[in-house]
């Protein structure tokens, strides 16, 4: 009996239901973090087409933890730097791997790697979404507000300021799926993809959310619990560096715009950081920063990812 593989490619592909079982599971993990055995003789491959802090190391030490290996691969190192195709390349490291985690510059690479691969591809980060990041996000808000189920995030109001990036898009659908309360303020000219944003709205009417785009900032932060902002250069666009700190300066979350935001409000942020320039220091090292425990939570998320793609079973 063949068995249909579990990737995680975006939020969209995920249930509501899918991703309370991945949240419930990583809180379950992080609450008695010890070695285990389910996810053993499995080895994960890891291919890296950008750098990397957070995603190699927490996907490495989630596998080694469950019993697993994970092998690093860069995709210079790779027969794709000289051309071999993404298909032979998925149908080749489908005879050797348990799983695949692709770090890429194209959301279409990840994509196709998933299509001809037989065994599970997580997307790590591409140029359109970033979903293993926004599942520790909303861990950190179940911890940071002390909620007890998945469903109670909609008592919250999530605020976005910033590029409309694959960070916007990932929040955007997990809103959607989730029935959240979001919206995401950038400038012109930089709004989130036309078609993530009505993909984003059909799923917020189905599941009673709010996802909305506006180019002000104070006016999104009002009464947000949760602000959240990235870098205003990706990796890629260094080139737009300048013309982007130009642009954005008005989207910095400093004191002054966080004032507007909710009382018991807290700060998230992805990383790495830009001091200076999408957030000020005294923010991110501000009592109302969570962006260690977002850190942190990769690794636990990581790990229900893992056993929810590859198999392993829940903990007990």
């Amino acid at each position: 009996m063949t068995h249909a593989k579990h990737d995680l490619l975006s939020m969209a592909a995920l249930s509501a239901s899918d991703i309370d079982g991945l949240l419930t599971e990583a809180r379950r993990l992080k609450a008695r973090r010890r070695p285990e055995q389910r996810l053993a003789g499995k080895t994960l491959g890891m291919i890296f087409e950008k750098p990397s802090t957070r995603t190699s190391v927490s996907f490495a030490v989630a596998m080694v933890e469950l019993g697993g290996h994970a092998l690093t691969l860069d995709a210079r190192n790779l027969q794709i730097g000289r051309g071999e195709t993404m298909a032979d390349t998925a149908r080749t490291l489908s005879r050797y791997l348990s799983g695949l985690m692709m770090r890429a510059n194209r959301h279409a690479d990840v994509e196709e790697l998933a299509l001809h691969a037989d065994i599970p591809v997580i997307n790590g980060l591409t140029d359109k979404e970033h979903p293993c990041q926004v599942l520790a996000d909303l861990q950190t808000a179940l911890e940071a507000f002390r909620l007890k189920k998945t469903a109670d995030l909609r008592r919250l109001r999530f605020a976005y300021v910033g590029d409309g990036n694959n960070m916007t898009h990932s929040w955007m659908l997990a809103a959607g799926v989730l029935g959240l309360q979001f919206v995401a303020a950038t400038p012109a000219g930089y709004a989130p993809d036309a078609d993530v944003q009505k993909k984003a709205a059909a799923l917020a009417r189905a599941s009673g959310g709010s996802v909305e785009v506006t180019r002000d900032p104070a006016a999104a932060v009002r009464g947000a619990d949760v602000v959240y902002t990235d870098v205003w250069t990706s990796m890629g666009q260094e080139a737009e560096a300048e013309k982007r700190r130009s642009v954005f300066r008005p989207y910095q979350i400093n004191d002054q715009l966080l004032s507007r935001a909710a009382p018991r409000a807290v700060v998230m942020h992805c990383l790495p950081a830009h001091r200076g320039e999408e957030i000020t220091a005294a923010v991110l090292e501000g009592p109302r920063s969570v962006v260690f425990d977002q850190a942190e939570n990769r690794l636990h998320v990581q790990k229900a990812v893992l056993l929810h793609c590859l198999g392993g079973g829940r903990s007990r």
